[in-house]
């Protein structure tokens, strides 16, 4: 016999192992605990078009997405026909290159990339910017000097810095004005911001606008507290990237690069559109997969269409057991038959709940009425089961083929009943009708019913649904209910309106004969020990030597 402990340790380690498995799932792959969450995918389309030059190699290089906070790159492809296509990695950036010996015409080459919003990405490719010397001729170098000294006495870091020159740069005077005419507003803080020993780049950010065309990429500036960076509009410095914005360049490194190529073109286009948070998690695994990662992928959607709709099914079927398990062994219904509440309850996720019942209750009743007709035959019992079986049979064709004639499609799927089980039951019950009399066929027919929809409700939940479907951990934490369960050996909860007559005797007596309850003796006799335990020991001595005294001198008397 296994020991107590033992089986508690397996239980345990069941239960545990069925949560880290669960949490593997929410984890690595993102797979949310309830169903219907969609996650939002940005198809980004890039659209380079350029003049090839005469007798010249073209060469294309152009900067992909960065890797930033918020988003996760999914999938990435060219459309370039006759171009070699290669994609490198240079000073922390990503490229892709095109290459064609002779490009004649106007050229049109496309890069797209599917993008993922993805609050739990935390990575970035932003490195911090080394300061560089001051190159700047006269008299721009002492404008920018000035606006950097007048912007460092008002600020006390490196981003009220940066907010203090944005400040300065949009005041209407002859030195903005003349630093205007030279540098763009992005290159020009940068160039400050050096100034004041402010680490900084220009980076281009997207805007995501779904169905947006010929988009450009707009100047922002990335300024650095150390490793630290915070993101300004260089127009009226506002810090920060809104959900809907994406940066595509974040090293200082140009958009695109060409050689054998004249008047060259960018342009963006957007389109969001939303997939489920399981489809989204899945890509995101696949990716990271690909870069390396060893994942062990555990959800059924690998599977095909039809072998993930029968698992779909099978795997709902503990959901029912637990549900068996605890109304029959902690709550105490009877059942005809240990599992066959379950086989009911699945058939009733093919039917509707209503002529699920209709029907098993038809059939279950003409079957007894046959079968109390058979049991006047005296024959064998595999015949018998046998003429049940055919006449259970026959009993569901007639209900599908009278209910489809009559416009009841739901009454074809009556067929989804298992027969033998059904069977099985109605010989039960007609010797239980036999043994133990109507009361017990209905007590047991009607808790099997019971049991049986209390399952079909918990299986019929989509959240169940999807829990069992794509958490495979949470059978272990069924088992492990079902272990727990079964080793419980005290009374059932139905079984505790015995003692009602008991409960009331303990609110008036705890024992029949005292006229002072059971508990305000006991705490007597308890503040009684704590005060004296030697005394009180010695007298409850004394009390029951008398005791025995008494009764000796009393059966003495009666001989």
């Amino acid at each position: 016999m296994i020991s107590r402990g033992l089986f508690y340790f397996v239980t345990a380690v069941l239960l545990f192992v069925g949560i880290l498995l669960v949490a593997y799932q929410k984890i690595t792959f993102d797979v949310p605990f309830v169903p219907d969450v969609q996650k939002k995918i940005w198809t980004v389309e890039a659209r380079v078009e350029f003049e090839p030059r005469s007798e010249q190699a073209a060469e294309i290089k152009l900067a992909l997405p960065a890797v930033q906070p918020g988003f996760t790159q999914l999938s990435q492809n060219t459309a370039s026909l006759g171009y070699g296509v290669n994609y490198l990695k240079k000073d922390g950036s990503s490229y892709v290159e095109w290459t064609k010996r002779d490009a004649n015409g106007l050229q049109i080459l496309y890069y797209r990339a599917d993008i993922l919003v993805d609050d739990s990405s935390n990575n970035s490719s932003m490195i911090v910017p080394a300061l560089e010397p001051n190159v700047e001729s006269e008299p721009y170098n002492t404008a920018m000097i000035e606006i950097a000294q007048t912007a460092l006495s008002r600020s006390s870091s490196p981003y009220t810095f940066a907010n203090q020159v944005i400040h300065e740069l949009n005041q209407d005077n002859e030195i903005t004005s003349m630093l205007f005419a030279k540098y763009k507003r992005a290159e020009l803080l940068v160039h400050i911001l050096q100034l004041g020993k402010v680490q900084s780049r220009v980076i281009g950010v997207l805007d995501l606008k779904d169905g947006r065309r010929n988009q450009k990429l707009k100047p922002y500036v990335a300024v650095f507290n150390g490793t630290e960076y915070k993101v300004f509009n260089p127009q009226n410095g506002t810090t920060g990237l809104t959900k809907n914005q994406l940066i595509w360049t974040d090293n200082g490194n140009s958009l695109l690069d060409i050689s054998g190529g004249k008047n060259a073109l960018v342009s963006f286009t957007t389109i969001s559109n939303s997939v489920s948070a399981i489809e989204a998690g899945q890509r995101k695994a696949n990716v990271d997969m690909a870069a390396g990662e060893e994942l062990v992928p555990l959800s059924l959607s690998a599977l095909p269409v039809e072998e993930q709709s029968l698992f779909k099914g099978l795997l709902l079927l503990p959901i029912g057991v637990v549900i068996v398990v605890f109304l029959r062994i902690i709550v105490g219904i009877k059942t005809s038959g240990t599992f066959m509440p379950v086989l009911i309850a699945m058939s009733f996720l093919q039917t509707s709940l209503t002529f699920g019942l209709v029907g098993f209750v038809s059939i279950v009743g003409v079957g007894l009425i046959v079968r109390s007709w058979l049991s006047h035959l005296n024959l064998l019992l595999v015949a018998r089961i046998s003429a049940v079986i055919i006449t259970v049979i026959a009993l569901i064709g007639m209900i599908s083929f009278f209910t489809y004639k009559i416009g009841l499609t739901e009454g074809v799927k009556i067929t989804f009943f298992p027969m033998i089980i059904l069977s099985w039951t109605i010989e039960r019950m007609s010797i239980l009708w036999e043994e133990e009399g109507y009361k017990e066929v209905i007590k047991q027919g009607g808790g099997s019913l019971f049991v049986a929809v209390c399952a079909y409700l918990s299986m019929s939940s989509f959240f169940i649904q999807h829990l069992t479907f794509n958490f495979l951990g949470i059978q272990l934490i069924l088992l492990s209910l079902v272990l727990i369960m079964g080793n419980y050996t005290g009374f059932r909860l139905s079984e505790l309106k015995r003692f009602k007559p008991l409960a009331e005797q303990i609110k008036i007596y705890q024992n029949g004969d005292q006229t002072e309850r059971e508990a305000s003796r006991l705490s007597k006799e308890l503040a009684k020990i704590k005060a004296d335990p030697h005394n009180t020991y010695r007298e409850w001595k004394n009390e029951v030597v008398q005791k025995l005294n008494n009764d000796q001198k009393s059966q003495n008397d009666q001989k």
